[in-house]
């Protein structure tokens, strides 16, 4: 049987030691990397110059190191649905992972780097991207089934109980909520009960924390 023909292949990653470290790799395992950049921007432009089998994506990039290689992703799937897509990260961006899977969910991967233990496993997973496979870690898909729940959970408050939702997170008293929204104190406190009970939280601080892993309130500092 001919040996499979080498995968082109386009890495996305800032950490210089471990941008070497994939080409080497994937190098030595007979395929051809295309380019290796280090931000969102100039992955964009590789993937629209080369039109590789497969880009192999870190998360956080700059300029913000925040989810750039996933909107990045995005944006490669939108744009050249031919390219298969591997996010190797760190991180779990869970709803955005969800909006990169839920498109189009054939050619895409979504691989945390302490968890691949085997290089042949990570050179299969790249083949079964570029070959129209979908290839996720468990733990990916755990925490995108906990970021769908929280959604599902979110879209049964009403609009006055995502507000109050809100106004915990910052930290409000009951009657500085009251007096916020223009409500009476008993009024806010039925509101309260009913947030915790459809978020399914004992309390205002596990309240505050879904409010800001669900992105409704941002931490404050």
């Amino acid at each position: 049987m001919p040996a499979p023909a080498p995968l082109r292949i386009v890495i996305a990653e800032d950490a210089a030691i471990m941008r070497d470290g994939l080409t080497q790799t994937l190098t030595r395992r007979g395929h051809d990397v295309v380019a290796a950049v280090a931000d969102a921007a100039a992955l964009l432009d590789a993937v629209a110059s080369h039109e590789p089998d497969v880009a192999v994506i870190d998360v956080r990039m700059p300029p913000t190191h925040t989810d750039e290689g996933l909107r990045a992703a995005r944006t490669i799937r939108d744009r050249h649905p031919g390219v298969g897509v591997l996010v190797f990260s760190q991180y779990v961006e869970a709803r955005s992972a969800a909006e990169l899977i839920a498109g189009a969910p054939a050619g895409v991967g979504y691989l945390l780097k302490d968890r691949v233990a085997d290089v042949s496993e990570f050179i299969e997973a790249i083949s079964r991207v570029a070959h129209g496979g979908t290839v996720l870690d468990p733990e990916v898909v755990s925490q995108m089934l906990g970021a769908s729940r929280q959604a599902d959970s979110l879209a049964a408050l009403t609009t006055r109980e995502r507000e109050v939702l809100a106004l915990i997170a910052e930290g409000l008293s009951n009657q500085q909520i009251a007096d916020r929204l223009g409500i009476g104190e008993k009024t806010v406190k039925t509101h309260v009960s009913n947030v915790l009970g459809k978020l399914n939280v004992s309390d205002r601080t596990q309240a505050a924390v879904y409010a800001w892993k669900s992105g409704l309130k941002q931490r404050p500092g």
